[in-house]
């Protein structure tokens, strides 16, 4: 989520929209039923015109009752049914027989492959193409088909992958405009051209003030979140103390395992570093922004949030101070309610053998940890709970993030977990305090609901218990009350913002 109460809002409403789904299904029974399951049968090619070469990777046949598009979904929240298999070397034009008697290699969510009643069910195949890109159905390059009605049990169908989801087209205005900086660091690191994107939001008075330098507020979008949000047909109105404006930087964070939260990474690669000694540079020679590390604030709301705390304590100097709102788990020790360097630990089950819950609404929970973890593998790479592995974990002998936990059995793996330790900010805040706390004065502000959807309530007050203990300055607020959606409105915006300037007079030498 970013940091625009609009958006919040937007994705709220969307959450309780599905919600009402949910139980409207529930209280008119199952539309899968079990005892109702039916053959099927696909037959699904992909067109030479869409792709010449022969495709490894991950295919999907994706079914909705809801979507005209299933290729869509599925929705965290209420996810319906779908399936993938991993193809080796299919050519084009080739046809592929998937059916419910050849299930070998199939992954199936949420109901079981022998289970799939798909009467009254719209399919689509989507062939993911595109390994660079995180999401599948409405990812830039990745292959689609037709969408067909199944009609009645039994029905054998045909779908053809013949179309490409286009590149996403950034449209710029007076106010808001494209940053693109290719980075050699990531280019050496993936072994192709690789850019990090941002949007920067010009403030009012860019135009009629051509000598007047800004300080900027760089802004981390949360899971799903791109450059692509916020783009303003008007300049942002600004009322804060001194009249200091703002130059905005909305920054891209998404890769193709998820969301790299600009940190260092054996499986992302040097993500922080390509923010601070490529990007920055880059943006601050093209817009007229003060090149002082008094002049740069970081914010960003959820994975966001996450990202804002650790840019400002990986690079202390380098920004002068951090609005952190509902971040991911700053202490591993809380890991939404699971703590990573106990001894069998689960993540599925808790120590009396209760599930373990993922996400509430209104206190009522809605997603469980074990059923959103099996939803990801079979979408494959890029979903949230696997992003974090793809940042935290080391690389394994296969190429890809070593596991964190077993993903039939749930069992926490302390032995990865270990290398986990250098990304719990608690614990490197406590490592290292004594170098960081004269460069950290005054500069961290972290804000949390105490009723987060996700729990991750549990992980900040564990570091303001920390951060009172070892007498820092740091603001760590726990607001009654509040969940994920609803913490961040306008209010507390303009009050970061305000802020923001306080901190920017206080401390910059003109």
């Amino acid at each position: 989520m970013t940091a625009s109460p609009g958006i919040v809002r937007r994705i709220s409403r969307l959450i309780l929209s599905a919600v009402i789904a949910l139980l409207t299904a529930l209280s008119t029974g199952p539309v899968q039923d079990a005892a109702a399951a039916d053959r099927w049968e696909f037959s699904v090619q992909f067109s030479s015109s869409a792709r010449k070469e022969p495709f490894t990777g991950r295919l999907y046949l994706i079914f909705s009752q809801e979507h005209e598009q299933p290729r869509t979904g599925p929705s965290w929240f209420v996810p319906e049914q779908f399936l993938s298999v991993e193809v080796n070397d299919w050519k084009p034009d080739t046809p592929l027989a998937i059916s419910s008697s050849q299930t070998k290699g199939m992954l199936a969510y949420p109901v079981d492959l022998e289970e799939m009643n798909l009467a009254g069910f719209r399919a689509q195949a989507v062939a993911r193409f595109n390994p660079w890109e995180r999401t599948i159905g409405v990812g830039p390059g990745n292959g689609y088909s037709n969408v067909i009605q199944i009609s009645q049990t039994g029905q054998q169908s045909s779908l053809t992958i013949d179309t490409l989801v286009p590149s996403k087209t950034f449209s710029e205005t007076r106010w808001t405009k494209l940053l693109s900086v290719r980075s050699e660091l990531l280019s050496k690191f993936y072994g192709r051209d690789v850019f990090q994107n941002a949007s920067v939001i010009l403030p009012q008075s860019y135009y009629d003030e051509p000598d007047r330098r800004y300080p900027t507020i760089f802004t981390v979008p949360g899971f799903g979140g791109d450059h692509f949000r916020n783009v303003l047909d008007e300049p942002i109105a600004e009322d804060n103390p001194g009249g200091v404006e703002f130059i905005r930087v909305m920054l891209d964070p998404s890769c193709p395992l998820g969301h790299h939260v600009f940190a260092d990474s054996a499986n992302n690669g040097p993500r922080g570093q390509c923010l601070v000694d490529e990007f920055i540079p880059a943006f601050e020679q093209k817009f007229r922004a003060i090149a002082s590390p008094q002049a740069r604030f970081v914010t960003g709301h959820s994975s966001g949030g996450w990202s804002s705390l650790w840019i400002q304590v990986a690079y202390p100097d380098h920004f002068n101070g951090t609005w952190s709102t509902a971040p991911d788990p700053v202490d591993f020790r809380d890991f939404q309610r699971i703590n990573l360097y106990q001894s069998n630990e689960n993540m599925y089950v808790d120590a009396d053998d209760k599930p373990r819950p993922l996400a509430r609404i209104n206190g009522v929970v809605r997603l469980w940890y074990q059923g959103f973890a099996e939803m990801e593998w079979v979408l494959g790479p890029g979903g949230q709970l696997h992003s974090f592995e793809a940042v935290f974990s080391p690389r394994g002998d296969d190429g890809k993030p070593l596991l964190i936990w077993d993903r039939k059995t749930g069992v926490v793996d302390t032995a990865v977990t270990k290398h986990w330790e250098k990304y719990d900010i608690r614990l490197l805040l406590e490592r290292n305090w004594a170098e960081l706390e004269p460069r950290l004065k005054g500069k961290l502000h972290v804000i949390m609901g105490d009723q987060d959807t996700f729990y991750l309530e549990g992980a900040t007050v564990l570091l303001k218990k920390s951060l009172e203990k070892l007498g820092s300055d740091a603001v760590v607020e726990i607001v009654p009350g509040r969940d994920h959606f609803n913490l961040l409105e306008k209010p507390l915006m303009l009050r970061i913002r305000r802020e923001m300037a306080e901190r920017f007079l206080a401390t910059h030498e003109n």
